[in-house]
């Protein structure tokens, strides 16, 4: 009986975790917005935990500074209240609970002349297999170890979403970085080389002017 129940256990934590694999992960975007840009996403189950992250990959600007770069973010709910409102953050890593079920709004806001590329990601977390199974004093904490892999699993993800678009943004900041550099590193040249042009001309126009007054 004992060997059966345990093939049975076994079973079961394979299907689960299957069905893991199978599950739809977070939705992750990335997108350019000129003034405002506005995306919804569906809550299925009151109580789930809504998680959000943005970042600003970049700016289309050759001159634009390290310090731009950023966008408002207003979060609204099924009946149009206002959960979340943040103001230029270049990025952002946020959460909450949904107390209705139902379509939320996040819209985004670029008050700056310049088109931004925002990298947008959005998880909701439900976890409800021992609610929706049955109570057994063997099968419960089987479907609840589940559930915490399974929220370990989405975070995780969650978390590299971040990481991957925060790495995206650093690079593209340091080869804006590089390039102004250079092109710095050009004018200062190009304005060392006019001076010295002008330099040796005005020496050469001093140096006849005295010639001359010497032969007269």
């Amino acid at each position: 009986m004992e060997e059966k129940w345990g093939i049975k256990k076994m079973v079961m934590c394979i299907l689960m975790l299957w069905s893991i694999n199978l599950l739809k992960g977070a939705n992750g975007l990335r997108f350019v917005i000129d003034r405002e840009e506005c995306f919804s996403h569906k809550v299925e189950y009151e109580g789930d935990t809504v998680h959000f992250s943005f970042v600003v990959i970049k700016v289309d600007s050759a001159w634009h500074s390290e310090n731009e770069g950023v966008v408002d973010l207003v979060v609204k709910g099924p009946d149009g209240e206002q959960l979340h409102d943040t103001r230029e953050k270049s990025s952002e890593k946020f959460e909450f609970i949904a107390h209705k079920k139902g379509i939320y709004h996040f819209c985004f806001g670029n008050r700056s002349p310049y088109h931004e590329t925002i990298d947008f990601d959005v998880l909701v977390g439900h976890y409800g297999y021992v609610d929706h199974h049955a109570k057994d004093e063997h099968v419960s904490p089987l479907y609840e170890q589940i559930a915490k892999l399974e929220e370990a699993l989405y975070n995780i993800q969650f978390e590299q979403h971040w990481l991957e678009a925060e790495t995206d943004r650093q690079a593209i900041i340091n080869e804006g970085m590089s390039q102004r550099a250079i092109h710095k590193a050009f004018f200062e040249s190009a304005a060392l080389i006019g001076a010295s042009v002008l330099q040796v001309y005005l020496l050469k126009r001093l140096f006849e002017r005295k010639l001359g007054t010497s032969r007269v």
